[in-house]
């Protein structure tokens, strides 16, 4: 009996935790796509005015909804974090919600993702063959593997920041300065190494003979795994 009563709580407590961080979501929904649909519009209005000089025009403004939703990550552990520890939820409750959430979040946004390029296709470009949702010699035939390649940015995005703002949790301000050293000192080391080895052209030969779907969705999720279990790591002790 016990044993029943155990496994029916954890599923509940998930539960609550996700409806506590649900709160925000509408918020969080807003500004992405709100951002995305007026950042679209000013597009759509200055492409209008120079179509006749600009017969082709491309834009990579698409990146504003992941950017919103890298910050909107950070901001929902600093917000929503502190407040559920003191619901009496366990981290490792919040974490799991918060993942949930996450992957969701970044299927939803790209199935809309994937419907607006549709649009965007049908109507020849908004009517000025203008190329906003679309993702050059990234775009996919198949509609689910289009909708990967959409998504997976939000997801390596979402608990990129969700990391960084756990850092922050659990050692402060100190603990960020540190983060960002490692990941400048990450960058910066391979480069010299393949600089001084003169590796760039059997790199680039690697690179354009990756499929494209891997490029922007296999090894990019791999990093989003591993971004998932620094983050799992840093909470277990993460105190706000």
């Amino acid at each position: 009996m016990s044993e029943r009563v155990s496994h029916a709580s954890g599923p509940s407590r998930v539960g609550r935790a996700v409806l506590v961080q649900l709160v925000g979501w509408p918020s969080t929904l807003g500004a992405a796509w709100g951002t995305l649909v007026l950042v679209f519009l000013l597009n759509l209005a200055l492409f209008g005015a120079i179509h006749d000089n600009e017969p082709s025009p491309q834009t990579g403004a698409l990146a504003s909804i992941y950017i919103i939703t890298f910050v909107g990550a950070i901001s929902s552990i600093n917000q929503v974090f502190p407040f559920t520890l003191s619901l009496s939820l366990i981290r490792r409750t919040f974490y799991t919600a918060f993942a949930l959430l996450q992957v969701g979040q970044a299927l939803l946004f790209g199935v809309l993702l994937t419907l607006c390029k549709l649009v965007e296709d049908v109507t020849g470009g908004w009517g000025l063959n203008l190329t906003f949702f679309g993702l050059g010699f990234l775009d996919q035939d198949n509609p689910l593997l289009q909708i990967l390649v959409y998504t997976v940015p939000f997801v390596v995005l979402g608990f990129w920041g969700s990391f960084i703002a756990l850092v922050y949790q659990r050692w402060h301000l100190p603990g960020v300065y540190v983060l960002a050293i490692v990941k400048i000192l990450a960058v910066g080391l391979p480069i010299v190494l393949i600089t001084w080895q003169r590796w760039w052209d059997e790199i680039g030969r690697w690179i354009v003979d990756q499929p494209s779907l891997s490029l922007v969705a296999g090894w990019p999720l791999v990093i989003g795994v591993a971004m998932a279990g620094a983050g799992y790591l840093t909470i277990r002790r993460a105190t706000p």
